[in-house]
């Protein structure tokens, strides 16, 4: 009997130039290296799954340089007994509330027309170290989920979250009562985020999308966010989007920014692209966002086509004064063996209607050549100029290389 085995991922090398000045206006040039492997080992109904980088600066060493980061690393197992997948290690975890990266175990249960998904973790160490946190009962991420999906077309679904960060003592120089300076030892609380979460979403092909979100803050006993975002596709060619939003700020738990006077805030949107004809579409939107005591607007249009889109948007109000207009092309030849690319932006803002205007032009263009399916290399140029970066010029490099091996064993 032959068991299957399969080794497959990506290897990718970057070199990305720029330059930096520092405190006294001194330019150096700077040359930053990225290797990333995303890797994945299966057998049968497991998997073992990793992406990592190595980081470093070829010409002036950064500090914490060389920097290894792992954003995952975990084991999996598919459909155990027929019902639970199940993943330990560092795993990213996909949530309205708190999502990122913990180190923990995920569980999914899926039991006739009910699933039900549960997580525990500790938050991970600066800069993604392969290091386990040594203080999970206060630097943790839990949260559960249950989805109900026996009704045609629906999805039901209720959970709770719970996050707890305890940030790290410091040692910092105060002033005393005799404006002499003391060493104070600085010791935070906890910022805890407590929620409960629910949604329904309806979904049928060809019809309408529609997808609800609340989360309900328990530490602060309120209403924290309610969301519904739908989408109708019956009329040919035609599709009108649709989006309400109210939000409460998260500011107050490990912000500085809690001691100002904020308030909640609501959104609405609506737009409509139809395909004028087959490779053609034609995209219109409009937003308003409801603050304390003011509102804002943004304006956006677009066309798409095969050869490239063409972007206009317009925001006006309290969030400020802004037209960007954006024009971007890609296209393959020869099989896909060279893609060349260019996107051009120009955009002018003010914070008020009465403010000094400024304006910002970026301007990208680059060439991916893949002579093989599993080899690619990128060449990006990236230009922006505004009232801080004055002709800011950098260039991007990458190689792309993909691999998938399958072992036979008896």
């Amino acid at each position: 009997m032959i068991i299957a085995q399969n080794i497959s991922g990506r290897f990718s090398s970057s070199l990305y130039s720029f330059e930096r000045a520092d405190a006294a206006g001194e330019m150096t040039n700077n040359i930053r290296s990225f290797q990333t492997l995303q890797l994945s080992l299966s057998k049968s109904n497991f998997a073992l799954r990793t992406r990592m980088n190595l980081e470093v600066n070829l010409t002036n060493k950064l500090k914490d340089d060389p920097r290894l980061r792992f954003y995952n690393l975990y084991l999996e197992g598919r459909d155990l007994f027929g019902l639970a997948t199940l993943k330990i290690g560092r795993i990213p975890v996909f949530s309205s509330v708190a999502g990122g990266v913990y180190d923990g175990a995920d569980l999914k249960l899926k039991y006739a027309d009910f699933r039900v998904n549960a997580f525990y973790g500790g938050i991970v160490p600066a800069y993604q170290k392969l290091e386990i946190n040594s203080d999970f009962a206060n630097n943790y991420f839990m949260s559960g989920e249950v989805k109900y999906v026996g009704l045609e077309n629906f999805t039901f679904s209720a959970g709770y979250a719970d996050k707890n960060v305890k940030p790290e003592s410091y040692l910092t120089t105060r002033l005393d009562e005799n404006y002499d300076p003391v060493t104070v030892l600085i010791q935070k609380a906890s910022s805890q985020y407590k929620y409960l979460t629910g949604g329904i979403a309806y979904v049928k092909d060809g019809f309408a999308d529609i997808y609800t979100n609340y989360e309900f803050d328990l530490n602060f006993v309120t209403t924290s966010k309610f969301e519904v975002a739908g989408r109708y596709s019956q009329i040919e060619n035609l599709g009108i989007d649709i989006y309400y939003g109210y939000r409460e700020p998260r500011v107050r738990y490990n912000s500085i920014f809690s001691v100002f006077d904020f308030g909640n805030t609501s959104e609405i949107e609506v737009g409509a692209d139809y395909q004028v004809v087959p490779g053609i579409t034609v995209i219109g939107k409009y937003g308003s966002v409801q603050y304390k005591d003011d509102n804002s607007g943004r304006i956006t249009a677009g066309l798409s086509t095969e050869y490239g889109t063409f972007n206009y948007r317009k925001t006006l109000g309290y969030a400020g004064e802004l037209d960007a207009v954006s024009v971007g092309t890609a296209r393959s030849f020869m099989d896909g063996f060279i893609t060349p690319s260019l996107a051009v932006s120009y955009t002018t803002y003010k914070l008020s209607a009465d403010s000094e205007e400024n304006s910002l032009v970026s301007l990208l263009g680059g060439v991916n050549v893949r002579p093989w399916r599993f080899l690619s290399f990128d060449l990006q140029g990236q230009y922006i100029s505004n009232k801080i970066y004055k002709n800011d010029f950098r260039v991007f490099f990458k190689l792309n290389h993909w691999f998938s091996t399958n072992l036979g064993l008896l």
